[in-house]
């Protein structure tokens, strides 16, 4: 194995708990490349415990002493960019430039934490003539994070700077198949000054996540992952009386013009669909095409082409995601599809997990690969004649995450961007994902929860108010308040 034996990260330290091991493959090249502990109940209550004594210290820090861990944090991130897209890479098999992105958006969001002293502050009023009421944000406790495989850097990045320098100590449970990325970002956040305790690390599966969801001195949750999944853990930890957020799939719908500029739109939606080879929850899975549209579908169609596996499209995360996602796209074509790029079969060296981009025309609303989360590098095409059609076939999905259009109408764009059931509005953009301080978070059934998990939305999720009303005047005109 190329790397050591992935253990649990507890009060600073490396614990190997006593549960099995699991192989970590690396989807380039179907080789494992490490081992991960299958932790349990009592790891999870060895962190929990922890975690609850480092807050007493911890949240007593102001915030301004709290955010300095995370301008050095940022600084490391930097430095360490090419190192930490490499693990990305060989562990998720992303190509170097998404795994790089990747980790430039996790400088954003510690961008963000920092600034939390300046938007996080309270607020102070006189209420009353000689009367003042004040607002100040207390941190929960003990919080948790349950992450996933397709952004083993961002996603727990989503949550780690902000809960944490919000005065939170932080259990993180990384996804079994990618746990190398999350114990290389709490090094770096020891290098940065954190204390011991503050963040712990828990690697497991199902025993671990339900542990989470029960303990009683977990305080908030949340969770990235599918919505099946989601569901189940929104409900079990809810029941245990937390403040959960589960984010969960997605099908995303991009509405297609025919007054759109094709270029633009092609490249837009191709890169969309194949980007980190599908598997991100803001990927276009489903294109509605308005009208006489073939002149950018053809356009697409020429970009897919140029993406080319092992090159410029990385892998799938498993030969099950592969196989998976390829008997999406065979039940399509048996079902009366075409099939415009066909991404079956891809091979590169013959090693890895790889589908080539793929695009599928004449997809209808009844068919599985219309309406499914498909999380690969798969766009399926339905045709309507008028925008009201389209927007009838996405507001009819589950799910609400993302929806875009396609136009160069800013009467449509308007149009379409109001009446869209989902979260996130791109116009002439295929991942609408906002920047920050804007917050990350979709409708329907891609969230169970309220509030958003990054951006301003999120200081709400991991805070709780204290209101205090003074008064030391007692010259003050009498009133009702006092």
């Amino acid at each position: 194995m190329k790397y050591p034996i992935v253990k649990n990260i507890i009060n600073g330290k490396t614990e190997q708990s006593q549960g099995e091991l699991l192989d970590v493959y690396s989807p380039i090249n179907g080789e494992i490349i490490s081992q991960v502990n299958m932790s349990g109940k009592d790891t999870v209550d060895e962190a929990v415990k922890t975690a609850s004594a480092a807050f007493e210290e911890w949240s007593q820090k102001t915030l301004k002493e709290r955010v300095q861990v995370f301008f050095k944090y940022k600084q490391l991130l930097e430095e360490n960019m090419d190192e930490l897209s490499e693990l990305i890479q060989e562990e998720n098999g992303k190509t170097f430039g998404e795994a790089k992105a990747e980790i430039e958006k996790s400088i954003e969001v510690t961008e963000f934490a920092c600034s939390l002293p300046q938007i996080a502050s309270g607020e102070i009023q006189e209420v009353s003539r000689g009367v003042e009421c004040r607002i100040n944000r207390a941190p929960l406790g003990v919080v948790a994070s349950i992450t996933p495989f397709n952004f083993p850097s961002m996603v727990p990045n989503w949550t780690i700077p902000n809960a944490i320098a919000l005065g939170n100590t932080m259990i993180l449970k990384p996804s079994e198949q990618v746990p190398l990325s999350a114990n290389r970002l709490a090094e770096l956040l020891h290098d940065a000054g954190l204390p011991d305790g503050v963040l712990n690390i828990v690697h497991g599966g199902q025993e671990a996540v339900e542990a989470i969801c029960d303990h009683p001195g977990i305080e908030a949750i949340t969770f990235v992952g599918s919505t099946k999944v989601a569901k189940i853990v929104y409900q079990r930890g809810a029941a245990s009386l937390k403040r959960m957020l589960a984010l969960g799939g997605a099908k995303n719908h991009l509405i297609v013009l025919p007054d759109a500029h094709p270029e633009m739109a092609a490249s837009n939606i191709a890169a969309s669909m194949s980007g980190c080879a599908g598997q991100r929850c803001m990927a276009a899975s489903a294109m509605v095409a308005v009208g006489e549209s073939d002149h950018i579908i053809e356009k697409l169609c020429a970009e897919a082409k140029n993406i080319i596996p092992g090159e410029n499209l990385g892998s799938v995360i498993s030969q099950a995601a592969k196989e998976r996602i390829e008997g999406y796209i065979s039940e399509a074509e048996e079902q009366g599809a075409e099939i415009l790029v066909d991404g079956r079969g891809a091979d590169v060296n013959g090693k890895g997990y790889y589908v080539g981009p793929t695009v599928i025309d004449h997809v209808t609303p009844d068919m599985k690969i219309a309406s499914e989360e498909v999380f690969g590098p798969v766009l399926a095409i339905m045709r309507t004649d008028t925008i009201d059609e389209a927007l009838a076939i996405e507001n009819s999905s589950a799910y609400g995450n993302a929806a875009s259009v396609f136009t160069q109408s800013g009467k449509m764009a308007d149009y379409v961007a109001e009446n869209a059931s989902a979260g996130m509005i791109g116009v002439n953009i295929g991942v609408p994902v906002p920047r920050e301080p804007f917050s990350f978070g979709g409708w329907n059934e891609s969230k169970f929860g309220s509030g958003d998990i990054t951006g301003t939305s999120s200081i709400d999720f991991w805070t709780k108010l204290k209101k205090t009303t003074t008064k030391w005047n007692p010259e003050s005109k009498v009133n009702w308040m006092s």
